[in-house]
């Protein structure tokens, strides 16, 4: 896949958006924050309006990309200015599938509170960000349908904010934002917060080796054989043969990709032949990926293979031959969570290779870097970005890894629509 642009004028235009998802108390994707970026400076650049940042992202973004698209279907939250409420920017969009984010630096509140007081007549919903408690939001409040704040460092704090506003504003769901661990989580549920933000889903529960579940040891073959240098078509075959629910996926997700030539597959054998080595590998760690993942948050699965895409395509041009490697980093850099394990432990258990190790486990090598950069990304740590890019590649610049992470991301998007149907 080849990184995505939209063009303005014959130019090639970068895109910079990111997004963040938003769950429910299920662990299941609710929404995502669109989120406006526009440079290795900062997440939300200096010097860059309110005005600005929601001009580009709908510009740039929303309307050629669509926001079904950014969102996978689901509930989009963008963030909106005083400026741009006020004028006609939210009728751009369709009220059923947005949310309008009202930001911290709003001005003009009372006028502001009538503008959506009117939208909201015509089905918009209205977010309040990272909510201070400030009496200056009073006149808003009772018009928002979602109120969201900020973890606070003692989590009893944030556990006491939420209480009180849930009984000032019955009408409105409370969001936690910056969750990092799933003991924050479950407090802040306990306490009655109806959503949450956060990568607290990307970490392990518990740092425990546990048994595989006899189901699943199929699954662990398949991945072990797609992790040997040369692939064994009768290995793969015998072991997908083995579990009618892998067969069935293995053949939906062949034509799937044959659909363009109008060639019905209709044997394990005949996709393999079809697909080719390269293709069987990185289809069999999919559909294992996403069998071990059943019991998370799909988001877990959609990490991962956001990771792997972008290190394949990162590692593209200049280091053909790691490509393959790159992949299998990505899919197993969220596997301790997947599995309530350590890393070292499924290292170890499925022999993996020196270099996919160290860069698993040190950060090593170009693998390492990749894997470092996608995860610094992740976590807006710009400066950091700065500084792996040349070491990966001295042409890289950070207009290829926003769109590299586009891709993945819609790459990720379409893998597990397909799994899913």
């Amino acid at each position: 896949m080849n990184p995505t642009n939209i063009f303005e004028n014959g130019q090639k235009l970068t895109q910079f958006v990111a997004r963040q998802p938003i769950f429910d108390a299920q662990q299941n994707v609710f929404a995502y924050e669109l989120l406006y970026r526009d440079s290795a400076h900062n997440a939300f650049p200096v010097g860059t309006s309110d005005e600005q940042a929601t001009s580009r992202l709908f510009f740039n973004t929303l309307m050629m990309l669509g926001p079904d698209k950014l969102t996978a279907h689901h509930l989009a939250f963008i963030n909106l200015s005083s400026a741009t409420i006020l004028e006609n920017f939210p009728k751009l969009l369709v009220p059923q599938n947005c949310v309008l984010e009202i930001v911290e630096r709003t001005n003009k509140i009372a006028e502001v509170t009538q503008r959506v007081k009117a939208l909201k007549q015509e089905g918009y919903r209205f977010a309040l960000d990272d909510y201070d408690g400030d009496d200056k939001w009073a006149p808003l409040l009772a018009h928002v349908d979602y109120i969201k704040i900020e973890m606070d460092d003692v989590i009893i704090k944030t556990n006491m904010r939420i209480k009180k506003i849930k009984r000032a504003n019955p009408h409105a769901k409370v969001i936690v934002e910056r969750i990092e661990t799933h003991a924050q989580f479950h407090s802040l549920k306990k306490a009655g917060c109806d959503l949450f933000q956060g990568y607290f889903f990307a970490r392990p529960e518990m740092i425990t080796y546990k048994d595989v579940e006899p189901g699943k040891v199929i699954v662990f073959d398949l991945l072990r054989f797609t992790a040997k240098e040369s692939l064994c078509f009768d290995e793969i075959q015998k072991q997908v043969a083995r579990d009618v629910a892998i067969t069935a996926r293995v053949l939906k997700l062949a034509n799937a990709r044959s659909s363009s030539t109008k060639l019905t597959i209709t044997s394990i054998s005949q996709a393999v032949v079809y697909l080719g080595e390269d293709s069987i590998r990185q289809l069999v760690r999919v559909l294992a990926l996403s069998e071990l993942g059943a019991d998370k948050p799909t988001e877990l699965t959609k990490l991962a293979l956001t990771r792997a895409q972008f290190i394949a395509l990162l590692l593209g041009q200049s280091y053909p031959k790691l490509v393959g490697q790159g992949y299998l980093v990505g899919l197993f850099s969220v596997m301790d969570a997947i599995l309530d394990t350590d890393l070292e432990a499924i290292v170890k258990e499925f022999s993996l290779d020196e270099s996919i190790a160290q860069a698993l486990l040190n950060n090593e090598g170009i693998l390492g870097q990749s894997l470092a950069l996608i995860r610094a990304f992740e976590l807006d740590e710009m400066d950091k970005i700065a500084t792996l890019m040349p070491a990966i590649n001295s042409d890289l610049h950070i207009g290829h890894i926003f769109n590299y992470v586009l891709d993945a991301v819609l790459y990720s998007d379409e893998i597990i629509e397909a799994i899913a149907e």
